[in-house]
């Protein structure tokens, strides 16, 4: 358990001192997956997990969706939060430890985003906080063996076909693993799905 929290608290710091230097934010635009796949999606309440700077989360919200956006940065949540307050979008931001799971109250959404954060046992439990019919959009970073921009660290990157059967369970709406441009420009290399709660 010590060695566990020792590790967060790292993280903590690690993605703070980046956030605070500045790291993202020539990033501002959404993800274009969640640009695809959001307006097929049920309306109301989204929740976007490991937020960063909140590009994604100020997106959902300015397609109307009532936004909870958790990262384990404090940096990073304060900067979502006034980027959001800068373009007159409500967000409701918290700083948690992810490796935790999510806080109870986080529950009863139509969407749930997961954008470059591996958390395999976090992901497992990302349907139950979805009510019927919600979908949960994600994208990974995949493994592969071409130059790509994103992690070095292969834990930080799913093995292809695996994203296919963390989802499980769901019901499978689109699913692709493909080397393609970011909006910055940098080849990378992703797993992206989108899955429904059934019920």
């Amino acid at each position: 358990m010590e060695v566990s929290a020792r590790l967060s608290d790292e993280d903590r710091r690690k993605w703070d001192e980046r956030y605070g230097q500045g790291a993202y934010e020539g990033r501002p635009s959404p993800s274009p997956w969640l640009v695809r796949w959001l307006p097929q999606a049920p309306p109301g309440k989204a929740l976007d997990v490991a937020c960063g700077l909140g590009r994604n989360a100020r997106f959902m919200a300015d397609s109307g969706y009532r936004v909870d956006a958790v990262d384990i940065s404090q940096q990073a949540i304060d900067r979502g939060a006034e980027l959001a307050a800068n373009q007159g979008l409500q967000v409701s931001w918290l700083a948690w430890d992810l490796d935790t799971g999510l806080p109870e109250a986080l529950d009863g959404y139509q969407v749930i985003a997961l954008f470059r954060y591996v958390n395999a046992p976090l992901l497992e439990t990302l349907a139950e906080r979805l009510t019927p019919g919600g979908y949960l959009i994600v994208e990974e970073h995949l493994q592969t063996s071409e130059q790509v921009a994103g992690p070095r660290n292969p834990s930080f990157r799913l093995a292809q076909g695996e994203l296919r059967r963390q989802l499980d369970g769901l019901r499978l709406i689109a699913a692709e693993e493909s080397l393609l441009q970011d909006p910055d420009g940098q080849t990378v290399a992703l797993t992206r799905a989108v899955a429904q709660k059934v019920g």
